[in-house]
């Protein structure tokens, strides 16, 4: 029998061959006749040449897809330009104030950029490392001008700008994406994971344990050594919220199926399950989502420097405090991804991925950026510490209070939104009219 097949085998081979007029690359006639089990290279020479020559064509096109949809594709793309712009009239103009605002429109379509090829290079590598590189990359922007900041002795406006983008995810993302959810969603409750808000919310509250105590310790007069008992104590503390962190990390690795569960929950409804998964097939190359992360990383890193730079100058032209840009300016360029994605989460009816996008991230900052810079202040030198100010710790504290009574009950709506947004609006007043004690250290 298996003789017999393999004798009619060709006889049937090329009869289908023979009426099918759809076969890719048989542009040659005695291509089209070739035998299904001869695979001599006389007859596979010409296929092979139309193959290698359509795998060039693809090879040399790739590349104008890829920069197509990084870097046109999206809308927010289109204040790309501001970038160059803002290095070119630092050089012609010298105006500070004028490359301040073209550097924060610059870095701003960098920063969503960065989290899109983060979610690419994702696809690739799994929900673990994944969650990593999101932790990692999430907050790229932030820590790149801090650490450019700290670099140039700037450790008050490291402070601050790591303390806006705190308060900046929890007031205003976090409320932005409830109240437009909760007025999407207007005949419906929104629920989330409360288990997990809480978690967070625990970590939040040690951080600002981690941040307040030194703070405390400096405007008490208690020191052992002043100024110095702050800057060790703020080192050691740092340390051990980095060793939380981790475990942290570690603990939320190691318990995938619940996190599983979790994402199961939030399609219960299963409507748009077919559409999610069409949604979340990966655009580009793995090599080429890590080609991004690197350029756009640098290019991230170059206008920061000029960022940081005209800090100053923009402060005493237009006569606004150091503290308002800080606080408030620069984490609004910083948290651009993070805040259209908490709000396109929540108007899917998401919330539990946009708890993760927005309180995740101060948990991020607080946990691990800010014990990162002053560890890395440490190796520079720098006296980088936790001593906040008063007014800041306070701040940050009453902050984070107000966001773990909103997540208690599991449930949001607009109104819980719009009250989170309006307390952003007094502390963006509170920072306009306050000035920095700690003057010296700008």
């Amino acid at each position: 029998m298996i003789i017999l097949c393999l004798q009619m085998g060709p006889m049937e081979g090329r009869t289908d061959l023979d009426s099918d007029e759809e076969i890719p690359f048989n542009s040659s006639p005695n291509a089209r006749k070739v035998h299904p089990f001869d695979f001599e290279t006389v007859h596979l020479a010409p296929h092979m040449g139309v193959v290698n020559s359509w795998i060039h064509k693809q090879s040399s096109i790739r590349p104008l897809r890829s920069i197509y949809i990084v870097l046109l594709k999206a809308k927010i793309n289109i204040l790309l330009p501001f970038g160059p712009l803002a290095i070119l009239l630092h050089y012609l103009t010298g105006n500070h104030v004028v490359v301040f605002f073209l550097s924060m429109l610059g870095i701003t379509p960098l920063a969503e950029r960065l989290g899109y090829a983060t979610e690419q290079l994702a696809f690739y590598t799994g929900p673990t490392v994944g969650g990593l590189l999101n932790a990692t990359f999430g907050n790229a922007t932030e820590l790149i001008i801090s650490i450019y900041a700290l670099k140039n002795g700037m450790i008050r406006i490291v402070q601050q700008s790591l303390l806006g983008s705190i308060l900046s995810n929890m007031l205003l993302v976090l409320g932005c994406a409830f109240f437009t959810g909760g007025i999407v969603h207007y005949n419906k409750v929104q629920v989330f994971n409360e288990a997990a808000a809480l978690v967070n919310s625990g970590l939040l509250l040690m951080a600002v344990m981690g941040i307040m105590f030194p703070a405390v310790l400096h405007f008490t007069r208690t020191e052992v050594h002043f100024g110095k008992s702050e800057l060790a104590l703020s080192r050691f503390s740092s340390c051990v919220m980095l060793v939380a962190y981790a475990s942290y990390i570690f603990f939320q690795l190691k318990h995938q199926h619940s996190l599983h569960n979790l994402n199961c929950n939030i399609d219960e409804e299963g409507v748009s399950e077919e559409g999610s998964e069409e949604e979340e097939a990966p655009e580009i190359t793995q090599w080429e989502a890590i080609g991004w992360l690197a350029v756009l990383t640098l290019w991230v890193s170059v206008l920061s420097g000029y960022l940081v730079d005209a800090i100053e100058g923009a402060s005493d032209s237009l006569n606004i405090p150091i503290a308002f840009i800080s606080v408030i300016l620069l984490p609004i360029v910083g948290n651009a991804a993070e805040h259209a994605s908490a709000i396109m989460f929540a108007v899917k009816d998401k919330l539990d991925i946009t708890l993760a996008v927005a309180i995740g991230s101060s948990t991020q900052i607080s946990m691990f950026m800010i014990p990162f810079c002053v560890v890395v202040g440490w190796l520079m030198g720098k006296p980088m510490d936790l001593n906040f100010q008063l007014f800041e710790t306070a701040t940050l504290f009453i902050a984070v209070l107000v966001v773990t009574f909103m997540l208690q009950e599991g449930k949001s709506n607009y109104l819980k939104g719009l009250m989170l947004i309006l307390c952003y609006l007094i502390v963006a007043a509170s920072f306009f009219v306050h000035m920095d004690p700690s003057n010296d250290d700008n």
